[in-house]
């Protein structure tokens, strides 16, 4: 007679465990008491897949779209689900693969960057950073943007490859807030001649200078609003905005074109004047000092920081330079430049007024103004001039 092995023993139903009390190793569970089953590998795969940023490679150069691919692919919350080498692959892959976000080179043969933006489906949209080369394609990048791009980070030219590489942190953070963002709408800013005619009224306020600070999403936010105010605005502006080095005197120019306003790029020693719009270029920091005469624009690469320009040393100057008589503006963009600058102004006893989420490309800098307690109020960017016009 063979005797059974005590694991295959099962246990007395007539005796149930009492509760909390450990099972006898071997023993099956009871009846009443189904297991969880396990998912399986395959669907916990497809589950970790459907939650990551599917990203879509387009340029023309063959060792540019291995680099990107292999710098996204290596986090581990973003797919490369494919390459296209032109224009006309990559809208035949947006059809199929549904992507996210785009990775777009505007300068390619049978269809370049801009015939994919304008013939990208409205519905599931992606979103598109644009990736071109070095300072020559400043104008480009800022049209892209106009035309709908989210971001634009700048690759080294073709003598420089292997810097790409060096662009990691950088397109994988701008992918990242791409994916997270609204797609913005193709700008149709009014020109300069056909801006609304509005007038400033009377100071009563006595604000002495606006401050702006912005990120992704910021060129469009910052045609639409500066095309909205009058151009007998009785205070200078000051603008910090996040952008590649070589884009701010062109885009300085574009913003001046559609705006009552002059708008130009900063310089050292530039005197600020009621309605001049000052916007600092990239890669080093605008600081505002006051002199006998008024406020005038200083220029400094110090202190070495993640964002230069950087929005809050913009603002820590500007409330030294004009304190309680500041009015600060935080538009769309990533991030947390701005919170800091903006607690001080209303520490001064300053108004700060952010983009509310409703028109936010990315409701990143301003949220965390507001979550800081230092937003005065918010709004659309279709009603801030009237808000900025109704606190000076």
């Amino acid at each position: 007679m063979t005797t059974k092995k005590p694991t295959d023993t099962p246990s007395d139903p007539g005796t149930p465990r009492a509760p909390g009390t450990p099972r006898a190793p071997g023993t099956p569970s009871d009846p009443g008491t189904p297991r969880t089953p396990r998912t399986p590998r395959a669907l916990r795969e497809g589950l970790a897949s459907a939650a990551r940023l599917r990203v879509l490679v387009v340029d023309d150069s063959a060792f540019v779209r291995k680099v990107l691919r292999e710098v996204l692919g290596a986090s581990a919350d973003i797919e490369v689900v494919g390459v296209a080498r032109d224009g006309l692959e990559a809208l035949e892959q947006v059809a199929a693969l549904h992507p996210d976000v785009i990775t777009l080179d505007l300068v390619m043969p049978n269809l370049d960057g801009f015939g994919v933006l304008a013939n990208l489906p409205d519905e599931r949209r992606p979103r598109v950073v644009v990736v071109s080369t070095h300072e020559a394609q400043s104008i480009l990048g800022l049209a892209a943007l106009e035309a709908g791009a989210v971001d634009v980070v700048q690759k080294p030219t073709a003598l420089a490859t292997d810097q790409l590489y060096e662009l990691g942190a950088e397109l994988v953070a701008k992918v990242r807030a791409a994916g997270q963002a609204r797609a913005p709408e193709p700008l149709t800013a009014p020109s300069r001649t056909s801006a609304p005619l509005m007038h400033a009224p009377v100071a009563v306020r006595g604000m002495q200078l606006v401050v702006i600070g912005t990120s992704t999403g910021g060129p469009q936010a910052l045609s639409r609003l500066l095309a909205e105010l009058p151009g007998d605005l009785p205070v200078p502006v000051a603008i910090a905005l996040h952008i590649p080095v070589g884009y701010t005197a062109d885009l300085a120019r574009r913003l001046n074109d559609r705006s009552r306003l002059d708008v130009v790029e900063a310089s050292n020693g530039l005197a600020l004047r009621p309605g001049l719009v000052v916007l600092a270029r990239a890669g080093v920091h605008l600081y505002i000092d006051r002199t006998t005469e008024g406020f005038q624009a200083r220029l400094d690469a110090l202190p070495i920081s993640t964002h230069r320009p950087s929005v809050d040393v913009l603002f820590r100057s500007a409330v030294e330079a004009a304190g309680a008589k500041t009015l600060g503006v935080v538009l769309t963009g990533m991030g947390n430049d701005g919170a800091d600058g903006a607690s001080g102004i209303h520490a001064a006893g300053g108004t700060v007024l952010t983009e509310s989420e409703t028109s936010c490309v990315v409701y990143g800098m301003p949220r965390c103004v507001v979550e800081a307690g230092a937003s005065t109020t918010s709004c659309g960017i279709e009603s801030m001039a009237e808000e900025i016009l109704r606190w000076l």
